[in-house]
Parts: C-alpha cells; sequence; structure tokens
C-alpha cells in the first residue's frame, strides 16, 4: 500500500531551523504532534534528568512539526513479516499476506557493550559518556519489510500482525543518542538494542536512516507498542525499507521513547549542519517521466474518434486507419526540456527486440500549451502485413500484446531517449459497436537516471543516461524480493493449481487438464504389436513381457492405457485393495474439507471435472478421501488430486485407486512427503548434480541469480508433472514412468531444460521462475513437441541417467548432510532433535488418542449391537415357544382328525358292504322279475294266435 506522500520530491527543505536535513534520503517523520508527547513526558515522574533537561533547553520546538518530505521505493505491494527466532513458529504462514520467517532485519551489529546489566523496569537513565538514553523493559517484537516507509495505515497493520503473532519476542535495553551528531559519521548517532542479561550488543541502526516513528492506538491493543521504519541500502535501488516493532512493559514509557527520538532528531548542533553536506557523496539524478499514449480510428467521416477501453485492453477494428497520440511530463530535480522526437514505432508483443519495431508516419510533435507536456502523434495502418497480428481478430477472451515506443532528444542529455509502453489489446470486427468502455489514456511511469558528465554545470547541465526502467518492470522484480535470513529448511511450496489471469495468452498460465488426447492410431504395426504383447500377458499375468519396455517409450494408446497400467502396476489381482476401497469410502475423514478445496482446482480445463459435484469431481473426492485414511502416516498431501484425476480418466474409480496405492507405495512416491521431504530434498540435489554435469552453463546462470531448484522442480517430482502440462505430455510421461521407475522423471527434467536452455540463459530470475510456470508447459500443447521431449528423455545418450550414477550422488549427499551435522552446533542439532522427537510424540499421542476415541466407539458399539441381539433372541425365543404350542396343539388335532378319520373310513366300509349285499338282493330280484317277465312274455306269444282266433269270431 502506497501513500501518496511517499511519492513527493526528496528536494523539500525543513519547516524550521532546528531540523536540518543532513541526507537528502531518508527524511524523518513522526505520527502526532510534538505536543502531545510534550504533554504525557512533561511529569516529572516520568522524566530523566537528561530529558527533562533536554526538554527544558528548546521549548520553542515543543509547537513544531517535523518535515513530511517522503522517499520511497515502490515496489511489491505486500510485507514480508520476519518473527524474531523463525524455528519457534507453529504453523503455516498465510500465502495471501505474502509472509517469509526472517531474523532481526538488516541491522548493523556493533560490539559495544553497557556495563550495567539493567532490570525489566522502564526508566530514562543516560549511560556516562556515551550521550545516550537509556529504556530498559522493552520487548523487540520483530520487522517486516515495507515499501510505504511513512505509510501509517502500513506501519499499524505490521504492528498488530507482529503483536498478535510474534512467537519469541525478544527483551532488550534500548538507546536513543540524545543528538544526531555524528549521523554522518561511522562511531556515534546508532539507535542500539542491547541484551539486557549479558549487555552484549544486539542490533544497531544508524540515527539518519530511520523514516518514521509511530505509536500504537490508546484504545488498542497495540497501546503498549512503538515502531520505526528504517532504510536499509546505498542507493535508491538497492535500499529496502523495514518496519521495526517493540512492547514497552508499561504504557507510559511508549510516550518517552518517542518524545527522545523526537528530541534526538531536533537538537542537531551547528557544526554538523554547516559541514554535512559537504561530505557528501555525489549521486545520480532521478527523473520521472509520465507517458500517456491514445488510440484513435478513422470514423469513416474524415474524424478519429477515440479507441475505447476496458480496464487495461485497447478494442481496436480490424483494418481501420489508427492515429496514436503520446504525451510526455516529467519531474525531477532541475527542469529537462524535449527537443524533438526523433521517432515513434510499434510492434505486436512485448519484451521486443529494438529491430523488431516497425517505425510509423509522424504527424506532428511539440510543447502543449501549458508549457509542460509534449506531445506527439502519428498515423498507424494497421492493414500492413508486419501489423497482422494487430489486425486479426481475436478469439473469445484473449488479448493481444502490443509495444509502442518513442525516442526523444532532450536538451542537456547526450543521446535519445527510448520510453517503450507496452499494453494490451483486442481486436473486434470493422463493423462492431461498443456500449460501455472509457477512453481514458493508458499512462506509464519511467524512472530515469542521470549523471552529470565533467565540464558542465548547473544552468547547462550535460548528462548521460545511466538507466531506464518503467514502474511496470520495478513492481516486478520487487514482486520477488525478500530478505531470507532464516537459516531453516525450506519446505517445498503447496501445489497450487493454475487459474485463471486477466492477461493475454501470453501470461495465462495452462490450465491443469488441457489438451485433447486422441484414441486414434495411425501405425497400425503398433497396435498389432499391444495385441500380440497383451495376449501374451494375459496367459501369464506373472511375468511382463520384454517388449512392454520399447513400446512404452513410443507411448501407450489411449484406448489401452487403463488395461495396460494396471498390468504394469500389478492390479490385475487386487480384490484386497477393492474390498478395502469399498469399506474405506464409508468412512470419515479429517482432511475432507482440505480435499473438497482441491477437486474443484484440479483439471478445471477438462469436462469430466469442472462440474461442482459432478461425477469426476465425485470420484476424486472419494478416491482422495479413501487414500489419507487407508495411508495414515501420510494422510491426503497436496498434489495426489492430480494423479488420482489422471487415472480417473482411463479406469474406474476402484481400479484407480489401487493403482493410486500402488505408484505411491511399490514406486515410492510416498517416501517425497516422509520425514521432513528428506528424501525429495536428496532428489533436488540429484538434479542439481546432473545440471552440474550435463548442463554446466545453464546450471551457472541458475547458481548466478540464486535460483535453487526446489523453486520449479518441486511439483515435478510430487505430481509427476500432472499439475500443469498437457494431458497428452502427462500420460505419455505416466507411461514411462510406471513402465521404467521413479528415475524417469529425471530424465524429463534434463529433457525439458535442454529444450529450454537457450530461451532460460536469455531470462533474469523473475523470467525464469515465469517461464517455468506459463511458457514451458505452453510449449508442447502439440503432437510433435511433445513426442520430440519423449525421444530425448528416453533415447539422448548425453542426457543419460543411470542408477550408478543416482547412487552417487545419493552418498555425496549423505557425507554432506554428515558433515553438516558435524559443523552443526550440538545445541541446535539437540534443539532440532528435540522439537522433532515432540512432534513425533505429539503425533503418537494423537494417534492413541485417536485409537482409544475410536476403540471406546467399537465398544460402544458392539455394546450397542449386542443390546439388540439379545433383544432380537428374546423376541426370537418367545416366538419359539409360540410356535412350540401351537406344534403341539396342531399334533393334537392331527391325532384326533386320524381317529376321526379311521372311524369314518370304518364305517365307510360297514356302509359299502351294506350297500353291496343290498345292491346283490336287487340284483337277484331284478334277475328273478326279468325271469317271470320273460315266461310271461312267452305265454303271451303262445296264447296271442287264439287270442286272434277269438277275436275274429
Amino acid at each position: 500500500m502506497e501513500d501518496a506522500v511517499s511519492r513527493e520530491s526528496v528536494d523539500s527543505s525543513s519547516t524550521g531551523d532546528d531540523f536540518v536535513v543532513v541526507n537528502a534520503d531518508p527524511k524523518f517523520k513522526l505520527t502526532g504532534d510534538i505536543n502531545d508527547l510534550d504533554e504525557e513526558v512533561g511529569a516529572g515522574k516520568f522524566l530523566s534528568p537528561k530529558m527533562a533537561a533536554s526538554a527544558a533547553t528548546t521549548p520553542e520546538q515543543n509547537g513544531m512539526e517535523l518535515e513530511k518530505v517522503e522517499h520511497a521505493i515502490r515496489g511489491s505491494q505486500s510485507a514480508d513479516v520476519l518473527i524474531p527466532d523463525a524455528s519457534n513458529i507453529v504453523g503455516p504462514i498465510s500465502h495471501s499476506e505474502n509472509m517469509s520467517v526472517m531474523g532481526l532485519g538488516s541491522a548493523d551489529v556493533g560490539l559495544n557493550q553497557i556495563t550495567a546489566n539493567r532490570g525489566r523496569s522502564t526508566s530514562l537513565p543516560t549511560i556516562p559518556g556515551t550521550d545516550c538514553t537509556v529504556f530498559d523493559g522493552v520487548t523487540y517484537l520483530g520487522c517486516a519489510t515495507v515499501n510505504a516507509p511513512r505509510s501509517e495505515v502500513e506501519i499499524y497493520r505490521n504492528m498488530a500482525v507482529l503483536n498478535d503473532q510474534s512467537q519469541m519476542a525478544i527483551p532488550v535495553t534500548l538507546t536513543v543518542p540524545s543528538t544526531s551528531e555524528g549521523f554522518v559519521g561511522p562511531a556515534d548517532g546508532m539507535v542500539r538494542l542491547i541484551d539486557p542479561a549479558s549487555s552484549t550488543e544486539i542490533a544497531s541502526y544508524r540515527i539518519h536512516r530511520i523514516l518514521f516513528c509511530a505509536r500504537g492506538p490508546t484504545d488498542s491493543s497495540e497501546k503498549k507498542c512503538f515502531a520505526f521504519t528504517c532504510s536499509h541500502g546505498d542507493t535508491a535501488e538497492t535500499a529496502i525499507f523495514q518496519c521495526h516493532v517493540f512492547r514497552c512493559d508499561l504504557p507510559e514509557a511508549v510516550a518517552k521513547i518517542l518524545y527522545s527520538f523526537a528530541t534526538t532528531f531536533r537538537r542537531v548542533p551547528r557544526s554538523t549542519r554547516t559541514t554535512a553536506s559537504a561530505v557528501l557523496p555525489e549521486i545520480d539524478q532521478n527523473y520521472v517521466f509520465t507517458v500517456g499514449i491514445e488510440f484513435k480510428e478513422d470514423d469513416g467521416k474524415g474524424n478519429y474518434s477515440a479507441v475505447p477501453k476496458d480496464k487495461s485492453v485497447f478494442k481496436f477494428r480490424s483494418n481501420v486507419e489508427k492515429r496514436i497520440s503520446i504525451c510526455v511530463t516529467h519531474t525531477g530535480p532541475i527542469e529537462l526540456k524535449i527537443e524533438r522526437c526523433f521517432g515513434l514505432l510499434i510492434s505486436p508483443g512485448r519484451n521486443v527486440k529494438h529491430s523488431d519495431m516497425q517505425l510509423i508516419e509522424l504527424n506532428s510533435m511539440g510543447y502543449a500549451g501549458d508549457g509542460r507536456s509534449y506531445t506527439i502523434s502519428g498515423q498507424w495502418d494497421p492493414s500492413e502485413k508486419c501489423f497482422l497480428v494487430l489486425n486479426e481478430e481475436t478469439p473469445k477472451d484473449t488479448r493481444v500484446f502490443l509495444t509502442v515506443a518513442v525516442d526523444l532528444v532532450i536538451f542537456g542529455i547526450q543521446e535519445p531517449v527510448r520510453f517503450a509502453v507496452e499494453t494490451k489489446a483486442r481486436i473486434y470486427p470493422s463493423n462492431e459497436r461498443f456500449w460501455y468502455f472509457t477512453k481514458k489514456p493508458h499512462f506509464e511511469q519511467f524512472h530515469v537516471r542521470l549523471k552529470q558528465v565533467e565540464g558542465s554545470n548547473h544552468d547547462g547541465a550535460n548528462f548521460e543516461v545511466v538507466h531506464v526502467e518503467s514502474q511496470t518492470e520495478m513492481d516486478r522484480k520487487s514482486t520477488g524480493m525478500s530478505l531470507s535470513l532464516s537459516s531453516s529448511k525450506h519446505i517445498p511450496e503447496p501445489v497450487q493449481t493454475p487459474q485463471e489471469e486477466e492477461e493475454s495468452d501470453g501470461d495465462e498460465p495452462l490450465l491443469s487438464g488441457s489438451g485433447v488426447v486422441s484414441k486414434e492410431v495411425t501405425d497400425e504395426n503398433l497396435l498389432d504389436a499391444w495385441h500380440d504383447v497383451l495376449t501374451k500377458w494375459h496367459a501369464n499375468l506373472t511375468q511382463r513381457p520384454k517388449q512392454v519396455t520399447p513400446l512404452a517409450r513410443k507411448g501407450v494408446p489411449e484406448a489401452l492405457r487403463g488395461e495396460v497400467w494396471q498390468l504394469i502396476t500389478g492390479c490385475h489381482d487386487s480384490s484386497e485393495l477393492l474390498e478395502a476401497y469399498r469399506i474405506l469410502i464409508t468412512k470419515e475423514s479429517a482432511c475432507e474439507p482440505v480435499i473438497q478445496r482441491d477437486i474443484n482446482r484440479t483439471f478445471p480445463a477438462h469436462d469430466f471435472f469442472k462440474e461442482s459435484g459432478g461425477l469426476g469431481q465425485d470420484s476424486l473426492f472419494k478416491i482422495s478421501k479413501a487414500y489419507a485414511i487407508y495411508d495414515e502416516e501420510i494422510g491426503y498431501v497436496q498434489g495426489l488430486s492430480f494423479l488420482a484425476a489422471a487415472l480417473l480418466l482411463h479406469m474406474p474409480e476402484e481400479q484407480a485407486f489401487c493403482v493410486l496405492v500402488k505408484i505411491m507405495f511399490d514406486y515410492g512416491l510416498r517416501d517425497l512427503f516422509k520425514q521432513g521431504f528428506e528424501e525429495l530434498h536428496l532428489k533436488f540435489y540429484q538434479l542439481e548434480r546432473l545440471m552440474q554435469d550435463q548442463l554446466i552453463d545453464l546450471y551457472g546462470h541458475f547458481a548466478d541469480m540464486g535460483l535453487e531448484i526446489h523453486m520449479f522442480a518441486s511439483q515435478w517430482f510430487l505430481t509427476l508433472f500432472t499439475a500443469k502440462f498437457p494431458l497428452h505430455v502427462v500420460f505419455h510421461i505416466l507411461d514411462l514412468y510406471l513402465s521404467e521407475g521413479k528415475d524417469v522423471i529425471f530424465s524429463v527434467a534434463l529433457a525439458l531444460l535442454k529444450g529450454s536452455r537457450k530461451d532460460l540463459l536469455a531470462l533474469d530470475f523473475e523470467g525464469v521462475l515465469k517461464y517455468f510456470r506459463v511458457q514451458l508447459p505452453k510449449k508442447y500443447r502439440t503432437d510433435d513437441a511433445a513426442k520430440d521431449l519423449m525421444r530425448t528423455a528416453v533415447s539422448s545418450k548425453d542426457y543419460l541417467v543411470t542408477a550408478r550414477k543416482l547412487k552417487k550422488y545419493e552418498r555425496e549427499y549423505v557425507q554432506m548432510k554428515e558433515h553438516q551435522l558435524q559443523q552443526e552446533n550440538p545445541i541446535e542439532r539437540f534443539e532440532r532433535e528435540n522439537k522433532r522427537l515432540l512432534e513425533d510424540n505429539l503425533r503418537l499421542e494423537q494417534e492413541n488418542d485417536d485409537l482409544a476415541h475410536e476403540l471406546v466407539e467399537s465398544k460402544l458399539a458392539l455394546r450397542s449391537e449386542l443390546d439388540a441381539l439379545e433383544d432380537s433372541h428374546e423376541a426370537l425365543m418367545k416366538d419359539h415357544m409360540s410356535t412350540q404350542k401351537m406344534l403341539t396343539e396342531t399334533e393334537e388335532e392331527k391325532r384326533r382328525l386320524e381317529t376321526e378319520s379311521s372311524q369314518l373310513k370304518e364305517m365307510c366300509r360297514r356302509e359299502l358292504d351294506r350297500a353291496e349285499s343290498e345292491s346283490q338282493r336287487n340284483s337277484a330280484i331284478i334277475a328273478d322279475y326279468k325271469q317271470i317277465c320273460s315266461q310271461l312274455s312267452e305265454r303271451l306269444e303262445k296264447q296271442q294266435p287264439s287270442w286272434d282266433v277269438l277275436r275274429v269270431k
């Protein structure tokens, strides 16, 4: 956060005769009114005799306010918080606050000692012979790097953070010199921090480098705190500003200390005032040029209208002639007049070479009516072939960079000065209409350092240009600036998924999960070879065919990857893991919130994982949770989700979990996360030695910049390249990793470094880190580039990585660590070992508590289940008794029915016999009746003729 005051010129003079500025940079500022401090410390019980005398001798200065002339080097708007003892910090430090652990800060450590060992009560004695005021009962809380050293908001924020979060405050005795005499010399004028126990000096700060003092608000928890900002560095470019925060045992001591600082700056001896300027070395003169750029387009009616701008992006229409207007103003020690414009140039892209800039036609140049701003206008026809990128319609949500440069001839400067402004644009159709836009010009500031050459005078100065730098470049450089005063071991940064930025394609990191992997295979021989191998493999699953490794180097066909990966890792018979997975996903894990956060950032460019709560994210969540429960020692680690997502794209979640477990255990990936990342640091050392042997120029370039391996290779080892690179590269690397083992990561890393060697050698520290984060993954978006990378990794003899060589580097690393341990202070080693044992003890105690809790829960669950079973048994016994009773009754009923049945049968038999006898009797009667009837019929027939005769008669 940069305050407006800190941007003013350093040429302002003091507000009074007693406030003398010895150095033009920096100047002192004190919050509040000096009268308030006078009133607070005016009581005799709060003032030492020396301070009372000081206040009495300068009463006319009480109403005077210290001058507000500011000077600050702009940079990153974050603050790097420095804690006195980094080893005692517990828990992660927030990345959003950009805090890095450091020591006391850049202080001038001396050897002066205070002979008296003072207690913790606050007093204001003076040390005989040293002419300074001593304050006991003061605690040093730490310091933070700041960018606006006179910003009250920033100093109060750091005061609150350090007062709240300081883990190891240091009790000190603070000494403030009574006057600022000697502040241009090395001896006096020092604010010192003394160890009250040993009376040795801890740190010291030159009084003339203290820029700002502030006390904590009286209505807050910082009411006992005060702070001052101090500059470190001899030039404006190397200057670093730090805010040192203290806490007093008594609130009343804060006002006395600030009063002492104010008195010190007011009491400047005349001899110092008159001679200080003579001993100051000459410094370069700094100027700030502000360049505003505006584009106008032909509206087809003979006029030019301003090009609309959305945020920092100009909206161009294609095939429309444009006019560029540039306005230049400046501030500095003396007024510089622009003689003329030497040339107006434009080029697509940014960080372009001077030879790539295209000169355009100038229309006009000269000073505006106010005489302060110099304006240049030129005509630009974007339809020319060299401007093709700036005349073609850009795809949706993409932008292009362009650079506009102006060469100015300035009176008094020997050579022309070039200001190159980088901006962004989107190209629309020529008939596009814009409704919501702004027409404000784009502004860029340039810091120009000039050196006055010999023979020149102040009126007719003759300068040469020392340095020209834009504000954007300064901000970019300051973003990575920090003071690492801690010797603690570096822990790899957590894996972060690339996020979309408001940049063009040139600056936007490649989203994880990007790239299309085709399932088509044009080489039929390759498919036939894999068919033969898989047939042979399935016939004997215990032995891997020899052809697998050479075929995997060419890349496993996408349609076969799921099957091949399972066979290589030995998951063809993993029924135990499958059954374990089905049980694990039903359990709960403490890592679930972290897993849920990470899966939303895993492969966001892939459709399968895009939908929140969709099938892909649900499967990924279950696999990550299951592994966190399965591997209790490692648990869930950031970056695990990327590897699991790559597996999920080729097989069901149960098989993906089995392959993940095999990779973590059988391939040793989990070892990288154990024992304080010791194995990972070994990998870093091995890769560094490989670079030293095989890429000596790149190794030297990184060493000169202070770029360490862990700054770019952590994700390569921890995620197997799955977090940054396109999917077709990721899958091919996994083919090699599973087929040839974990050492293939070194081969791929060397191939990446070799392929980007020339680009990396041409970049600075920040440029290299940005290249690894942005440009390197994008370089392999095409299949041909990826195949070349894999071919280099597995076939290049120059970059061959053998197990023997890695073993040699491992022995070197072990010897180096042993030597470091021997050289290390035994107390520090024991303290670290004790800390590690305490952490292990806490972890084991936590595991014991978890197991005890689980045991209690299991007992409760078993008791509940037993009660339920007993209730069920009782109910079943009742049912059994009832059933037995029903069975007895049923048997009795059966016997009764059998008796009745037998009786009924007997009665039926008797009735049948009677019916048969009756039937026989009836049959006999019927037979007799028939016989009688037959006899009668015969008689009738015999007598019929007689009857006929008689009837005739």
